[in-house]
């Protein structure tokens, strides 16, 4: 167990629910490319360079929190200088679910990837790799009968991310029928995404990856201040190199929160009575067996209550966490109890532990990981 004398919460109440309803990255998209005109037709969360323009530039920067923005303002000047405000992010905090409700304009209980590894049809598969284990199974689970919903509202929006993404099953799941315009240097995004608007295009979605990428590797210091300021630079180069009058709307999918050595191991009697675990760390499902669900979510209760917001599967559906509507086959891929950090620590499962040690991890309801910029500017 976690020494708590050495733990600093992150905590400063109950879970923060996504607002679906206001300001969150799955309104964005409809906002964008439903009907009506931009000047006219667009919520009042959304900043006022993107109404004032008839072409944007979208960028996704994965991993930049509103929390971790504001203590590096100093490090990201471009970015702080754009006008903006925070908005939610979805439930659970982790990039598979938040990128596909962006690119859906849909919640995780409508377009139903409901995490990083989520049960279906009896196994675990992983989202963002499209494995059961260390097979891969993407004829067997097909990435648009997972996903049914077509992205970006059937238009074919250029999507300018990592040439090595294109071809994925997670891609095809979230963003298929899109175009391609896979990059190999980050450099390129500007480049491409300003191509892309001269030849016309009203609409141009960008994905970085680079902030999430150091986070999970170095964790936060000099490495993760060297990437911040990277990741200004890229949307520098944009401001620089886009046509005059594009606006330009950068947001993220999660925030971070510094966990490190804060590895929690539950114990074999808090999990006697579970029979699969899926999610991730800091947002942790226990499948229960036939008749033990209450008998699991005491014995986490009782070891882990103090780390972590311990709550059913039916508590989840009722509050929205993944939003209003939970249809009961969406609601089959969740599992029983969740064990939903708020405090620095990640729960471990032999079955969730990749080639190194995550130093920050997401996935929970905390400030640090439910809000995300949503900062807006004109070229």
């Amino acid at each position: 167990m976690v020494d708590l004398r050495f733990v600093t919460s992150t905590c400063g109440g109950g879970p923060i629910i996504p607002d679906y309803s206001g300001p969150n990255v799955r309104g964005i998209i409809p906002a964008l490319l439903g009907p009506g005109d931009w000047a006219t037709s667009l919520p009042s969360w959304m900043p006022d360079p993107v109404a004032d323009s008839e072409q944007c530039v979208m960028l996704v920067l994965d991993g930049l929190g509103w929390d971790q923005f504001q203590e590096h303002r100093a490090l990201m000047p471009t970015l702080a200088g754009l006008t903006g405000r925070s908005i939610h992010t979805v439930a659970p905090t982790t990039t598979s679910t938040a990128l596909t409700s962006i690119t859906t304009g849909l919640t995780p209980g409508e377009h139903g990837i409901v995490g990083y590894r989520m049960v279906l049809n009896g196994d675990v598969l992983n989202i963002l790799r499209w494995t059961v284990g260390d097979q891969q199974v993407r004829r067997s689970k097909r990435p648009a009968e997972v996903q049914p919903f077509v992205p970006f509202l059937g238009r074919a929006v250029p999507v300018v991310s990592m040439s090595e993404l294109q071809n994925s099953a997670f891609s095809e799941a979230h963003l298929r029928g899109a175009r391609q315009m896979g990059w190999r240097a980050a450099s390129s995004i500007a480049v491409t995404a300003a191509e892309q608007v001269e030849h016309g295009e009203r609409f141009v979605y960008c994905y970085y990856g680079g902030i999430d990428k150091i986070a999970h590797e170095r964790g936060f210091g000099p490495y993760y201040e060297a990437e911040l300021r990277a990741a200004d630079r890229l949307v520098a180069d944009l401001l620089d190199l886009l046509p005059s009058g594009t606006s330009i709307l950068i947001t993220a999918d999660h925030g971070q929160v510094h966990v490190g050595e804060n590895i929690v191991r539950p114990s074999t009697e808090m999990l006697r009575g579970v029979t699969l675990q899926s999610g991730e760390g800091r947002f942790r499902w226990l499948h229960a067996a036939a008749g033990a669900v209450a008998d699991v979510a005491q014995a986490a209760e009782d070891e882990v209550g103090a780390l972590a917001w311990v709550v059913t599967q039916e508590q989840v559906v009722d509050e929205g966490w993944f939003g209003p509507t939970v249809a009961p086959p969406i609601r089959s891929r969740l599992g029983d109890v969740a064990l939903v950090a708020h405090e620095p620590v990640s729960f471990h499962e032999d079955a969730d532990s990749g080639l190194y040690q995550l130093v920050c991890r997401h996935g929970s309801l905390t400030s640090a990981e439910v809000n995300v910029p949503l900062m807006a500017g004109t070229a």
